[in-house]
């Protein structure tokens, strides 16, 4: 789950980091009177889950109450990336000295956290990484262990010099506190940025939580906006359904999240590209077969839809009634293919001979048969 700058700012500063004051405005009005209130110079920032906001005209420097009520209202009618900008934050503008990175993440290969430093800060870090590499400083955590000070200390004294170097320090050690209290997946402050001779602060910042861990986490919860999910994913999770957007044009509804991974990597084998994962799960009803057919057929970009069942606790006959149900109720515009095996398959597969279709009983046979028919456009 990701959030806005806004609210990491927040959780960075309950966690002992400087951040610049600012407040978050959703209109043209608040944002003048927060910049009255916190002084000016102030930058104005669209608060949007995607990066490039100041290539889109997202981030506004201004010096007068006029100019930020005048940039406000230019920035909350921008569209950033398909996302309409709908939040602002009004931060007070900072004397930047220069800019460094502090992170921590997780390292899924080593089983560690990563503390990522670098005394070149305010660029795109993974492009940091490929350009030069040599410029990126990490330590590893164990978690069972924590913190080595004296190791990060060493590692955090090649970038930052000795009188910011406490700081840095304590910074690191409180954004690994964030990422394991709050089962983060990223703790982000780019630029860390020094504006005067001893002080540092986080001038950007950005968090990214584990969603396994937020049943743990009301406060962190609450924080979702559902900006970060397409309508499709909002209506599939509302349905219990597992749905994830892609870039392709092979539709798929498969049961269980491993044999919806499989049917991916063999469409993408035989040369075509999914448009997404949908699992409709392991007890799944009709209802949630047409639920999934429904928010398919909404892509414009979609050739065929490949339906890939190996019933277990799902029932072939319940997949078959939801895809009659389907037909009778949705237009289907394109090609459809079905697969079943499994429980109740015979009944299934009677349930669709009757209606006029043909179910395929190999994974492959199917899968070389929906890339045959999206193709041809039938």
């Amino acid at each position: 789950m990701k959030i806005h700058e806004y609210q990491a700012r927040e959780l960075l500063a309950s966690y002992g980091v400087p951040v610049p004051p600012g407040k978050v405005a959703r209109s043209a009005e608040e944002a003048a009177r927060i910049a009255k209130e916190i002084g000016l110079p102030v930058v104005i920032k669209a608060q949007v889950l995607v990066g490039g906001r100041g290539k889109a005209g997202g981030v506004k420097l201004v010096h007068s109450l006029e100019e930020a009520r005048e940039a406000a209202d230019r920035i909350l009618k921008l569209t950033i990336k398909d996302i309409p900008v709908e939040a602002l934050l009004v931060a007070k503008a900072v004397d930047i000295r220069k800019e460094y990175y502090l992170g921590v993440t997780v390292d899924r290969s080593n089983k560690k956290a990563v503390c990522i430093v670098s005394a070149s800060g305010g660029v795109d870090i993974e492009e940091l990484a490929v350009k030069e590499p040599e410029k990126i400083l990490k330590d590893y955590i164990d978690p069972l262990q924590g913190p080595d000070e004296k190791a990060l200390r060493k590692t955090l004294s090649a970038a930052f010099p000795e009188a910011l170097l406490d700081q840095a320090v304590e910074a690191l050690l409180n954004l690994y506190r964030l990422l394991v209290e709050k089962d983060c997946s990223l703790v982000e402050i780019n630029p860390y940025a020094q504006i005067d001779e001893s002080t540092l602060i986080a001038a950007d910042a950005k968090i990214n939580f584990d969603d396994n861990g937020l049943h743990k986490h009301a406060e962190v919860e609450a924080l979702r906006t559902a900006e970060e999910y397409s309508r499709e994913e909002i209506e599939a999770k509302e349905a219990g359904l597992s749905f994830v957007s892609l870039e392709g044009d092979i539709g798929c509804i498969v049961n269980g999240a491993g044999l919806a991974m499989a049917t991916m990597d063999l469409i993408k084998l035989f040369g075509g590209q999914p448009a997404n994962f949908l699992d409709v799960g392991g007890s799944s009803s009709p209802q949630k077969v047409l639920t999934a057919l429904k928010i398919l057929t909404r892509n414009k970009n979609l050739k065929a839809i490949l339906i890939n069942i190996f019933g277990g606790i799902t029932r072939c006959d319940d997949i078959a009634k939801g895809i009659l149900i389907a037909r009778d109720q949705i237009d289907l515009p394109v090609p459809l293919v079905i697969r079943l095996i499994g429980t109740n398959e015979k009944e299934g597969r009677a349930l669709l001979e009757q209606a006029g279709l043909e179910a395929a009983s190999e994974m492959t046979e199917a899968v070389k048969k929906i890339l045959q028919q999206a193709k041809a456009g039938v």
